[in-house]
């Protein structure tokens, strides 16, 4: 250390590595050192302008200050540098994948008519402001014959993206081309099938759903009426992927829950339709900055608010001290002739916690091992302890291992009152809407993410009777409120799905929140989606701006560019190949 005159003390600023055993600090700062001397000045494969415009170092300087900086204000410039450098280059990977011409489609141009004016006429109410907002922008796309859209509906659970959805089919069938719409199960496939067919046919357009408990004569009548055009609108799960599920002219591809799809399905599907226009929905909510950077390839549209607001959740988080208060609920429920979900993390007591979400909150050893564990309840074991703690009722389960039809068979069941308790895993998380369910019990809540309870607890509540969502916790308090129980007792504040996704990001990394990590997907080592909201924006429009300059990024000046994004990124590229 050095003396300063006004008595400080000043020193060199030493970088921590990660290091394994048997290398020091020392030895990996001499490592790094010497790797950065080999490396001299490497050619930078951002344009200068585009670094000027930005105000950001060069690579190599900020490789060099990232590891040995002269002050921490240096430290903070390197990193601005490379945090935006990963975004840019995921923005452009995201877009190469899409909008950069890897496959020459010919853009199709809609023209809305008739069939859209009968179906918002069928439509049991008026689209809100933001809903219409969302469609105009559907519809701008849609009709734009210079370009192939790729929008991203995002909507809290009950903000009606399906009525926009419908829309845009609607659209399609005015322009004399076909849509098909995927969802991730059966179940929604069904529902979506079973609220939107009728209104459809309605407005005269034609359709059908495709699962893989369609029958084999209707299979393949539904395939004759593709082929000749005759049908309009295809809904679906991975049986619309089939080979041999062939269109007409596919002119608009519709996917749900996004990210419970590989980029090779959703492209697989597009392949149907060259130049198909694409919106994809979700009902998680994503903050801004997340939606940019992993789905920085679509264009978004988001509506906030529920046009017709249900009754309403209140949300409660309860220890085991109090489960006789749960079950007192799902009794007062059945009274009433109302309906109740009990929620578990695992199907048979025989499976493993390490098939559940990472959460945060859960204390750990060095090797990742929970070090006070919790009993983790199971479908199974608590089926048979419902059954004994509540005589009288109906009580099934429901899981995602039961074969298509035995689910369907449950859920409708279950739909038309016959079963009184239903005991499932996070299956029901989209597409099961019962209005008459009033209460759901999550078990071990702490084992859940935020974005997952908030999706749960939207299956209650939905109709004209308020719901209430008891989550239960093995958590406690040491002189005050546990790390899980601070997020859990989050949902008792806010119902704002958005607001709890912003927790979310502050609590876990990014990858963690949509599943990517476990995929090999995105990572963001040097960005924080919470603070960087000003780099992602940049990077956002920058990516834009160098693909009208050069598209596919073939330019002399912009090859470099591409070269490295596709160095970074090179399982998306895989996938667009089928690498």
């Amino acid at each position: 250390f050095e003396k300063l005159e006004d008595g400080r003390a000043a020193g060199t600023i030493l970088p921590v590595h990660y290091v394994s055993d048997g290398v020091s600090q020392a030895w990996m700062r001499r490592i790094v050192s010497g790797a950065l001397e080999v490396v001299g000045n490497p050619f930078d494969p951002i344009l200068a302008p585009l670094r000027a415009k930005r105000k950001l170092m060069s690579n190599a300087r900020a490789l060099r200050s990232i590891h040995f900086p002269s002050s921490m204000a240096e430290r903070d410039i390197a990193r601005r540098r490379l945090a935006y450098e990963e975004c840019l280059y995921l923005q452009l990977a995201l877009r190469l994948r899409n909008d950069g011409g890897l496959v020459d489609v010919v853009p199709y141009a809609h023209t809305a008519g008739e069939h859209l004016g009968a179906l918002k006429q069928a439509l049991p109410f008026s689209l809100s402001d933001e809903q219409e907002a969302a469609f105009q922008d559907i519809l701008h796309d849609m009709c734009d014959g210079g370009r192939v859209m790729n929008r991203l509906l995002l909507g809290d659970v009950g903000t009606g993206k399906t009525a926009v959805a419908a829309c845009a089919l609607a659209v399609a069938a005015d322009s004399g081309t076909q849509a098909c719409a995927m969802a991730p199960t059966g179940v929604l496939a069904r529902q979506y099938a079973d609220k939107t067919g009728p209104l459809l046919s309605q407005a005269g357009i034609t359709w059908a759903l495709l699962t893989g408990a369609t029958p084999a004569a209707e299979r393949e009548r539904i395939h004759e009426q593709l082929q000749s055009g005759e049908l309009d609108v295809l809904f679906g799960t991975h049986a619309v992927l089939s080979d041999d599920v062939t269109f007409k002219h596919l002119s608009l591809v519709v996917i749900d829950e996004q990210h419970r799809f590989g980029v090779g399905q959703r492209n697989a599907l597009r392949a149907k339709g060259p130049g198909a226009d694409l919106l994809v929905m979700t009902a998680t909510p994503i903050p801004r900055t997340l939606a940019l950077s992993v789905y920085g390839d679509l264009d978004t549209s988001i509506i906030r608010h529920r046009p017709v607001p249900g009754a309403g959740v209140t949300t409660r988080v309860l220890t085991e001290s109090s489960r006789d208060l749960a079950y007192g609920a799902i009794r007062e429920a059945h009274e009433k002739g109302q309906q109740a979900y009990v929620i578990c993390p695992l199907v048979e007591p025989s499976d493993s916690a390490d098939e559940l979400e990472d959460v945060p909150g859960i204390a750990r050893d060095d090797e990742g091992r929970v070090t006070v564990p919790v009993p983790l309840h199971d479908t199974a074991t608590e089926l048979d302890r419902l059954r004994l703690a509540l005589p009288g009722l109906a009580i099934e389960r429901l899981h995602g291992r039961m074969p298509a039809g035995e689910k369907d068979q449950v859920i409708d069941a279950f739909k038309r009152g016959e079963i009184d308790v239903l005991v499932s895993t996070t299956v029901v998380e989209v597409g099961v809407d019962v209005p008459n369910a009033t209460v759901m019990v999550i078990e071990n809540g702490e084992r859940f993410g935020l974005a997952a309870l908030h999706q749960l607890r939207g299956r209650v509540g939905r109709g004209s009777v308020s719901g209430t969502c008891l989550v239960m916790t093995h958590s406690k308090g040491n002189g005050g409120a546990s790390a899980a129980q601070d997020r859990l007792q989050s949902l008792e504040k806010t119902s704002d799905g958005f607001t709890l996704a912003q927790m979310d990001l502050r609590l876990r990394h990014e990858g963690e929140i949509l599943g990517y990590r476990q995929h090999g997907g995105v990572t963001l080592r040097f960005v924080d989606l919470d603070a960087d909201e000003e780099l992602i924006e940049w990077a956002h429009l920058d990516a834009v701006e160098l693909l009208r300059y050069a598209c596919n990024l073939d330019s002399v000046a912009t090859r470099p560019l591409r070269d490295a994004v596709a160095m970074r990124y090179r399982h998306i590229f895989k996938e667009v190949s089928g690498g």
